[in-house]
This record gives C-alpha cells, structure tokens and sequence, in this order.
C-alpha cells in the first residue's frame, strides 16, 4: 500500500462522508432523519407496496430500525401495513395518499438531483463510476469482514 493509495482513499471517502452529510442535511431541512428518507423513497417508488424485508434490503438499514420508521408513519397515516396471506409474519407497507402527499416533493426533488448529478457524466463515464464503486465495496466489504491482524508494520 502507497501513500497515494491512503490519500486517495482519504478522498473517496470524505466524498462519500460529504454525500451521506448532503442527504441528512436535506432530510432534517425536512422534518426527518435520513434513514426516515431512504424509507420513504423506497416506498414512494414501490406501487405496489413492499415487505418490511424488501425495504431493510433496499436501504441497508437494519429490521429494527426499519420497524420503528415504518411504526412512526403508520402512526402519522402515511403508511398501511396489511398482512400477507401465504404468510402471516410477512407483511406489505404502502404508503397512502397522505403519505405521498407529505413526501412527494421531497422524494421527487433528491430523485431529480440524484438522475441529474448522474447525467452530466457521459454514458462512459457513468458506466467506470458505477463498476469502480461496485468493485470498492466489494473488495471494502471482504476486508471490513475478515479478522483483523496486523496489516501494516
């Protein structure tokens, strides 16, 4: 490992602190936490609703978490939870029309900024920004998960 490669992982990581930063001062802007907006995002673009399981995969946050967002906007209106029949421990969130009244704006404009950030790239590259940051926590993924010992002298 060279100095360049820590201070580029320095970088790419501060970019990353400075996006998830961005997307919480933007939510609170709103009334709510980030992880309250990934939620609603999710559900706002699922028609047809989505099981609690679906939205812990879709936002990476964990069952508990998940559960008590999804309690706090059913508490509001902005959501219903309704069983499935084939299986009684899964059940779909929708949001209602409250619900997509009160984020509507909110998600349609961080989706807008989102598609638009991603267009003033060309298709190529669209394309080596995706695949290298795949490709980083890929590979950040397997080391944060193996056993530590010592890396470095």
């Amino acid at each position: 490992m060279t100095k360049e490669d820590r201070k580029n992982a320095y970088l790419y990581c501060k970019f990353r602190d400075e996006q998830f930063a961005l997307y919480d001062e933007y939510a609170k802007r709103h009334g709510m936490s980030m992880k309250t907006l990934l939620v609603l995002n999710a559900l706002f673009y699922a028609k047809d609703g989505m099981t609690q399981t679906e939205v812990c995969q879709r936002t990476f946050q964990s069952k508990q978490t998940v559960n008590l967002i999804v309690k706090n906007l059913l508490a509001e209106a902005y959501v219903t939870v309704t069983e499935v029949p084939e299986n009684k421990r899964n059940k779909i969130v929708r949001m209602t029309e409250a619900g997509r009244a009160y984020c509507e704006q909110v998600v349609r404009h961080i989706t807008w900024a989102e598609d638009t950030a991603m267009s003033l790239f060309s298709p190529e590259e669209q394309k080596n920004l995706i695949e290298l940051s795949r490709t980083f926590t890929k590979n950040l993924t397997m080391l944060v998960n193996e056993e530590w010992e010592k890396k470095e002298d």
